[in-house]
């Protein structure tokens, strides 16, 4: 693990200064971690060099977002949607193996419950579903023909009863 990637991970609700580090992360996530599981053709398409930075903070804004920090770094953010949809789980791949993702399911479970939300459901990555089936969530069904800007990114429809 790299020197700049030890200490206390903090968790925090969004702002809008941190649209550029959360699309760093789930780039870096998409393009180093679930590349062993994706082709380049795939990876393309689910994580493209040109994002409108505008669109992506809207989207972040739109949801309920929280965000994992390590020394100020952004290192992690999962949001939950309407319908208890926990839409994106993304941790930077310096700093997998920290139980990062598992924290921020947490937070995502505990605001969830909040809310009177019963089930989180979620479309897992064929790199995130391992740390689903670890964190209790059930699949419920293989999208072999998943499609993300016309190319099959297959994934996983999985969900947790709180």
């Amino acid at each position: 693990m790299p020197a700049d990637m030890q200490g206390v991970v903090r968790l925090r609700g969004y702002r809008e200064g941190d649209a550029a580090a959360t699309l760093e992360v789930f780039q870096r996530a998409v393009r180093h971690t679930a590349a062993q599981y994706y082709d380049a053709e795939q990876i393309a398409a689910w994580a493209p060099d040109v994002v409108d930075l505008g669109a992506w903070h809207a989207r972040r804004a739109r949801v309920w977002t929280v965000v994992a920090e390590l020394q100020g770094r952004v290192i992690g953010f999962a949001d939950l949607a309407d319908g208890g949809l926990l839409d994106m789980l993304f941790v930077h791949p310096d700093a997998g193996g920290r139980g990062v993702a598992r924290v921020l399911v947490e937070a995502v479970c505990g605001h969830a419950r909040s809310r009177g939300i019963a089930r989180l459901v979620t479309h897992a990555s064929r790199a995130a579903r391992p740390v689903f089936d670890h964190l209790g969530f059930v699949l419920d069904a293989e999208n072999k023909l998943n499609l993300v800007r016309g190319v099959r990114v297959p994934n996983f429809d999985m969900h947790l009863d709180l």
